[in-house]
C-alpha cells in the first residue's frame, strides 16, 4: 500500500485519499494485533491481508480497465475527480465493507468453523473488535482528511463532532449487516457454488447501488441515517 500511495500522491490522483485512509487503518489493526487485542490474532492476520487483497485486486483492475472493476468499486472510483476527500473515502469504505468484508469473511472462515458454534462466536466476537480499532481512527482520519485538503465551511467544522459519533454508529452498524451477509455466503455455499455465485452476484448489485446512491447530490449524511450505511441480502437465494 505504501508502494502504491506515493506515486498516487504524486500525480494528486483522488485514489489516493481513500488508499491512505485505508493504510493508517490497516497500521492500526497491526498495533490491536500486537496489544493482544483479538482472541485468534493469527485468524485476523490472515483474514485482514485476504480483505485488503480484494481491495487492492479491484484497483489494479480499475488501472487496467475501469471496467473490469467489480462493479461497486466502479461507482466508487467513478466519483468525480474535485469531490472532497471524505467523500472518496466514504465511498470507497463502502464499496469495500458492503462487497468485499463478507466476501473475505467465508473465504477465512471455512464451513468446519460455522458449524462449530465456539469458533463462530470466537471469529464474530474478533470481528467485532475491528469496530472499537476503526472508531479510534474515526477522529485522526478526519483530521487527516482536512490535512490533505478537505475544504470545511463553519457549518462542517461545528458539525465535525456530531459527524464523528454518527459515523461510529454507521459503523457499528455496517459491521452487524456484514456478519449477516457472511451467514448469507455460507449457506448458500454449502448448496454449490452455483448458488454462492449468485449470491455473491446479488450482494455486488446491492453494493453498487448503495454506492451510486451515496454518489447522488444532496444531504448525504440524512441518506445515511435512513437507509444506514450497510446493505442486507434478503433471505433465500438460489
Amino acid at each position: 500500500m505504501a508502494a502504491l500511495l506515493a506515486p498516487m500522491e504524486a500525480a494528486a490522483d483522488p485514489a489516493r485519499f481513500f488508499l491512505g485512509t485505508y493504510l493508517r487503518t490497516t497500521r492500526a489493526v497491526g498495533a490491536a494485533l500486537d496489544a493482544g487485542l483479538f482472541e485468534e490474532p493469527g485468524w485476523v492476520t490472515t483474514w485482514d491481508v485476504d480483505f485488503a487483497g480484494l481491495y487492492l485486486d479491484a484497483l489494479e483492475a480499475h488501472g487496467r480497465d475501469p471496467a473490469s472493476a467489480p462493479e461497486p468499486w466502479r461507482e466508487a472510483f467513478g466519483t468525480r475527480a474535485a469531490a472532497r476527500p471524505e467523500a472518496h473515502v466514504l465511498l470507497g469504505m463502502n464499496a469495500h465493507i458492503n462487497y468485499d468484508l463478507p466476501q473475505s469473511l467465508v473465504r477465512v472462515i471455512p464451513p468446519a468453523d460455522f458449524a462449530d458454534p465456539a469458533v463462530h462466536a470466537a471469529r464474530e466476537r474478533d470481528h467485532e473488535r475491528i469496530d472499537g480499532v476503526l472508531a479510534g481512527r474515526v477522529a485522526d482520519e478526519d483530521a487527516a482528511l482536512q490535512a490533505a485538503g478537505s475544504r470545511r465551511t463553519v457549518v462542517d467544522r461545528l458539525a465535525a463532532g456530531l459527524n464523528r459519533g454518527a459515523a461510529r454508529v454507521l459503523l457499528r452498524e455496517s459491521r452487524r449487516k456484514v456478519w449477516a451477509n457472511a451467514n448469507a455466503l455460507h449457506a448458500a455455499r454449502l448448496r454449490g457454488p452455483d448458488a454462492l455465485t449468485a449470491r455473491v452476484a446479488e450482494l455486488e448489485r446491492l453494493s453498487a447501488a448503495r454506492v451510486a446512491d451515496l454518489r447522488r447530490p444532496g444531504p448525504v449524511l440524512l441518506r445515511l441515517a435512513v437507509r444506514g450505511f450497510g446493505v442486507t441480502l434478503p433471505p433465500g437465494g438460489a
